[in-house]
């Protein structure tokens, strides 16, 4: 029950963002919009949460950017194309794919999911007592982590320890 309650808490304050972000720059958007920006920013939170917030914010980026305009993709072909509500068109837009994404969009949203992943984490940080996130600029950060988990999980030891081993 705790987790649904954060998943919504998180969802509503993604959708608000979102909504509000469409308001200040095209001065209007739509409920979709509201659902659609809630549901990348819980993306955004689980994602890092379940990467305990060890993952590189370059690869956290590169998720969150592929799963936003995957999810993009797919609300514009339903609420635009199939209902057509006509919510948004990209047509006019440089390597657009059916007018629902393109490539100036994506690397907007590629921003503002930096922006997103940080605030998610702190969030769950300041909201629910979570630890606290710990951003990382390189990828070499997630892998001496991954060795460190693994260490302690496995009682893995690395073979360059036993090379000087009386066991062999």
């Amino acid at each position: 029950m705790m987790k649904t309650g954060q998943y919504l808490f998180i969802t509503t304050i993604g959708g608000s963002m979102y909504y509000s972000f469409e308001l200040l720059f095209r001065g209007f958007s739509h409920w979709t919009m509201y659902l659609l920006g809630g549901i990348c920013f819980l993306f955004m939170y689980v994602q890092g949460k379940i990467l305990y917030w060890r993952e590189s914010m370059a690869k956290m980026i590169f998720k969150c950017t592929v799963f936003i305009a995957s999810t993009e993709f797919i609300t514009g072909i339903i609420v635009n194309k199939f209902f057509k509500w006509n919510v948004w068109d990209y047509s006019d837009q440089p390597f657009n794919l059916f007018g629902q994404i393109c490539v100036p969009f994506t690397i907007i949203f590629s921003g503002l999911s930096a922006i997103g992943i940080i605030l998610s984490g702190y969030i769950g940080y300041w909201v629910f007592g979570e630890e606290k996130p710990h951003f990382h600029h390189r990828i070499r950060a997630q892998r001496q982590t991954h060795l460190r988990r693994r260490a302690v999980t496995e009682n893995y030891v690395p073979k360059r320890f036993l090379r000087h081993s009386p066991f062999g």
